[in-house]
């Protein structure tokens, strides 16, 4: 028997599926694909890393703002030696004069105050850094564009999937329908041998063989049209009570597709864009060698006194103060250096990449053509072996139902229909995910 090509996987899953009501839910072929869509986790994430990519391109660009500090500090002063009294300190005689003339040759005390109240803000603004924060930002402007493309590459996958469920679950639908057929015909054959009143042995044994097997393939049918349909409702979101009609039907003919050269592919865009971003990561490292210039800014606060009540009656000192700033990189063990290497050779194999991307793609994208074409030209003559097919099937009922021909004959005759009819639907059905896969690569 052909092999039903499939994603599914049919196997252990299946759930009996009766003739859907009148009430059923109509699905074609656009609706299928938009709700296996919208429920797929994969474009999810993919949404998910654009949005990550662009708060990364919101954070690489805060660095070309100025950044504003503030602190807060409260200290209370404690005398290790003796905590009942207040720190102090003892000026020898002769310094005295540093607080008073009529104190210079005693000694001083001055007390520490017990509370010591300390508040400031702080600014920088970085002026100009060589490349370091432009190339950054380069760099994930690239990963957007990269996160981008994936999003777009995982809708096509998703869309090409959501197809061949849909298609393989209306296969399964007309293999039902052959496979019920096939077996109708070999009762209808029994029931003529034993009308006839010449039922011979061999006849019969025939008869009742092919009927068992006949019977066997339409049982694995209805299984993998149950199952095929399960898991078209679980990625679409569908509750499994819920009865569905699948309204497109496989088409009689097919349009011919011009394709042109492939031009372009989303792959393409994620590994040119992975170039770009490593080039950028790699001349940033290397601006990491060249100073950063910035303006700096201060303001500040103090408060003191012997206890937190009075520490404020007395007006605080300030102190304020702007200017520039030069950073200026000395030595890093070859840090920079190891880092934009890193980068550079990133870059190079996803140019390789890239390079190897566009071949391989562009043979896929033309053998998809090529194919759609050659089963697509292949049709015509398919359809009329099934139709011979059915005229010598027709035929040999016709001789064994007037006693001319066996039951061998007439056997060999409904295998070689239903060999075809399988035939003819699995053609279509790959033309159908040819096409899908000429709209996945070149769309």
């Amino acid at each position: 028997m052909l092999k039903v090509h499939s994603l599914l996987g049919l196997g252990a899953l299946g759930v009996t599926l009766c003739a859907a009501p009148a009430d059923a839910m109509d699905l074609s072929l656009a609706a299928t694909v938009d709700k296996i869509v919208a429920e797929s986790q994969d474009v999810k994430k993919a949404d998910a890393n654009v949005k990550k990519a662009q708060a990364q391109l919101s954070a690489a660009n805060s660095n070309r703002w100025f950044k504003l500090d503030g602190s807060a500090t409260y200290m209370n002063m404690v005398n290790v030696e003796n905590p009942s009294k207040s720190n102090g300190v003892t000026l020898p005689s002769g310094m005295g004069v540093l607080i008073s003339e009529s104190l210079k040759d005693q000694e001083v005390f001055i007390e520490i105050p017990d509370n010591i109240f300390m508040a400031g803000i702080s600014a920088t603004q970085p002026i100009y850094t060589f490349g370091k924060i432009g190339n950054a930002v380069k760099s994930v402007k690239a990963a957007i564009k990269m996160s981008e493309s994936s999003r777009e590459l995982t809708l096509r996958e998703v869309k090409y999937s959501a197809a061949d469920i849909y298609w393989t679950a209306k296969m399964t639908d007309n293999i039902v329908k052959i496979a019920q057929s096939d077996l109708d015909a070999a009762r209808a054959a029994r029931r003529n041998l034993a009308s006839a009143g010449r039922a011979n042995r061999i006849n019969l044994v025939k008869i009742e063989s092919d009927i068992a097997a006949k019977e066997i393939n339409l049982s694995d049918a209805k299984f993998n049209r149950d199952t095929a349909y399960r898991m078209l409702k679980i990625l679409a979101g569908i509750d499994m009570d819920e009865e569905i009609t699948l309204t497109d039907d496989f088409p009689k003919t097919f349009a011919n597709i011009d394709a042109g050269a492939l031009k372009n592919n989303p792959e393409w865009d994620i590994l040119a864009q992975q170039v770009q971003m490593y080039e950028s990561k790699a001349k940033s490292s290397r601006a990491e060698y060249l100073p950063t210039l910035a303006a700096t800014a201060s303001y500040n606060f103090v408060a003191m006194g012997g206890e937190i009540d009075t520490m404020f009656d007395k007006k605080g000192s300030q102190s304020a103060y702007w200017g520039l700033a030069l950073q200026m990189p000395l030595f890093s063990g070859g840090l920079h250096r190891a880092n934009a290497t890193v980068d550079a050779m990133d870059a190079e194999a996803a140019r390789q990449d890239l390079d190897k991307s566009k071949k391989l793609k562009t043979e896929e994208y033309d053998n998809a053509v090529k194919k759609y074409n050659h089963l697509r030209g292949n049709l015509a003559t398919l359809e009329n072996a099934r139709n011979l097919a059915s005229k010598a099937y027709q035929f040999s009922t016709e001789r064994f139902a007037a006693g001319q021909t066996s039951a061998i004959e007439l056997a060999e005759a409904s295998a070689g229909l239903y060999q075809l009819d399988m035939a003819l639907l699995n053609a279509k059905y790959n033309i159908l995910m040819s096409a899908e896969s000429i709209k996945k690569l070149g769309e």
